[in-house]
């Protein structure tokens, strides 16, 4: 299980990077949105360790919330690019 919650928050990660390297805002608005799913899989495998005793419930509320602020940030970073597409640009282009 922490195996698979380390996948799926690296998968975030890549999915972020990826989306910047595409060549149109709605493409990286996609990729966004699957970050942002990836961190739900993330809040979900949280609660499934939680109820196998796999980690304590302190731990989980800062995990948990941990992860809430940055799918909050993934989402307001889309709504962002969404509002004003011409801002975003890849670095030397």
């Amino acid at each position: 299980m922490r195996d698979q919650i380390q996948r799926t928050s690296v998968s975030v990660m890549s999915n972020i990077a990826e989306g910047f390297d595409c060549e149109s805002t709605a493409a990286f608005a996609r990729f966004l949105g699957f970050a942002r799913r990836s961190e739900v899989e993330v809040q979900s495998l949280l609660y499934a360790a939680l109820d196998v005793q796999h980690i304590q419930q302190d731990a989980f509320k800062t995990y948990y919330e941990q992860a809430r602020k940055c799918k909050a940030l993934i989402g307001g970073l889309k709504q962002g690019i969404l509002k004003n597409p011409h801002r975003h640009s890849k670095p030397g282009t």
